[in-house]
């Protein structure tokens, strides 16, 4: 397992947007942009599920994913690979659904969050151009 580390966790909280990958069973690859995310802890990040199938699908048939985040003007960027659960009852559901409901009324979207997908985070690279492109930063 690997942790975030400040300048990691500034980032993605930093970012409106990330990118979400997902393979089938079979290797098809799934990227889709995500908004409704936040760090649960060092080594766990939480999103939040509202429109998902593709993706779904991929992570029921396959529980691994990778999220990537960058700043276009610092050209700092990070890829976190981890192991997803997928909750749509308990404690970690409810909070997603009441988040989700809070957010969709600030913006008077139609949002309601079906499940919370729950990342263990297993490893962390670095993205930025240069040298260190895709050296393993934990």
């Amino acid at each position: 397992m690997s942790r975030m580390n400040e300048k990691v966790r500034a980032l993605f909280e930093s970012q409106a947007i990330v990118a979400l990958a997902t393979a089938s069973a079979n290797g098809e690859p799934n990227v889709v942009p995500i908004a409704a995310k936040k760090v649960l802890d060092d080594e766990t990040i939480l999103i939040s599920d509202q429109y998902f199938r593709k993706t779904l699908a991929n992570l029921k048939e396959n529980p691994q994913a990778s999220l990537a985040f960058w700043d276009p003007r610092t050209v700092e960027a990070y890829q976190i690979k981890g192991t997803v659960t997928i909750e749509t009852s308990g404690r970690i559901f409810e909070e997603t659904a009441a988040w989700i409901e809070e957010m969709a009324r600030k913006i008077n979207a139609p949002m309601k969050s079906k499940g919370a997908i729950v990342l263990k985070i297993k490893e962390i690279y670095s993205s930025r151009p240069g040298p260190d492109a895709g050296t393993r930063i934990d």
